[in-house]
């Protein structure tokens, strides 16, 4: 029996990585069983195992799965009449709350994948569920991109550095990228303010505005939150935080429930674009996902004004629940 490429077997001669794409094939695109392929390459059952998961984790091989359930759906359309969206994608929920970033990461870098296109500026934030989107990017030339960073970089980082998350995404469009060349938090609100006046920080800022496309996080007031979990921020901050009515941030600056600025130290060290210049960019898109981000992200989308929400099941329904509990409670305030 042939392969897809006209060999019976597999030689010694033949590279590893050739070997990779030969069996990837047959599995992915003949649908050959793993008998099948072991047989026709003269290979074993395990070795044809343990290549196609290479193949996975190699980027080989990259599934995409276009579908959506009847509850995902449904989950969707109530978002979008809920918060005036015009887009909302809910992956399902994970089994393993720890997953929650990896999948709606993944599925916020295949929208991201369908919105970009020629001549297109893109603005991005950071953050675990941003980092995971990298993997769910088809990578491909797009002429004219550019790529803009909304937040400061970290002298030391030892996971995710808001600088790498825009430059990764940019080598893997061949875009320009820029940088806001300035740490994310510094030592006080004069020094913020200097820095803001620097022409070349001014045309950053102004450039990420008129960015076409926009793709955040949300972070929560929780000890494993990627700002304090890096050690940006002490775990110190998160009571006074809390106290001052934070629900979270968004690029980097605490938010209350209604979506403004909460009055903390904290947001007046900030070298990061506001959530309010996020509105004045084309189409900005939220992604983020787990129940306990509910509060969160309600607040996100108030202060970004965003278009698009992707999300899990068990936030979706967080939100919807909130939401409906919400102007039930203001019908009664008013009746």
């Amino acid at each position: 029996m042939e392969d897809a490429f006209g060999a019976g077997q597999i030689s010694g001669e033949v590279p590893v990585a050739d070997a990779k794409v030969r069996v990837a094939w047959l599995y992915y695109v003949e649908g050959l069983t793993q008998e099948q392929i072991a047989e026709a390459l003269g290979l074993s059952r395990i070795k044809v195992i343990r290549m196609l998961a290479a193949a996975r984790s190699e980027g080989l091989v990259k599934i995409r799965i276009d579908a959506r359930s009847a509850r995902q759906a449904g989950l969707e359309r109530g978002l979008v009449t809920a918060y005036g969206l015009s887009e909302a994608v809910v992956v399902p929920a994970a089994r393993d709350p720890a997953s929650i970033s990896a999948l709606v990461g993944y599925a916020a870098g295949s929208w991201l994948s369908d919105k970009l296109a020629d001549n297109m500026s893109l603005a991005v934030g950071w953050g675990q569920t941003l980092h995971q989107a990298l993997r769910g990017i088809q990578p491909r030339q797009i002429e004219a991109m550019s790529v803009v960073s909304l937040l400061g970089g970290l002298t030391h980082s030892r996971s995710i550095n808001p600088s790498a998350v825009a430059r990764r995404v940019a080598d893997m469009f061949g875009a320009d990228c820029f940088q806001l060349t300035a740490p994310v938090f510094v030592s006080n609100a004069e020094l913020r303010d200097a820095l803001w006046r620097e022409p070349t920080l001014r045309e950053l800022r102004d450039r990420a505005r008129a960015a076409d496309v926009a793709l955040v996080s949300v972070g929560d007031l929780l000890p494993d939150s990627t700002l304090f979990r890096e050690g940006l921020l002490p775990q110190s901050d998160l009571a006074s935080l809390r106290k001052a009515g934070a629900v979270g941030d968004l690029v980097c600056h605490f938010i209350d429930a209604d979506g403004e600025l909460v009055d903390h130290p904290v947001n007046r060290r900030i070298m990061a674009v506001s959530p309010a210049d996020l509105k004045e960019i084309g189409l900005v898109a939220i992604a983020a996902g787990g129940a306990n981000k509910e509060h969160a992200i309600r607040a996100a989308l108030r202060a970004s004004a965003a278009k698009v929400l992707i999300t899990d099941e068990g936030a979706a329904e967080a939100l919807l629940a909130g939401g409906a509990k919400a102007q039930q409670d203001e019908r009664r305030a008013q009746g």
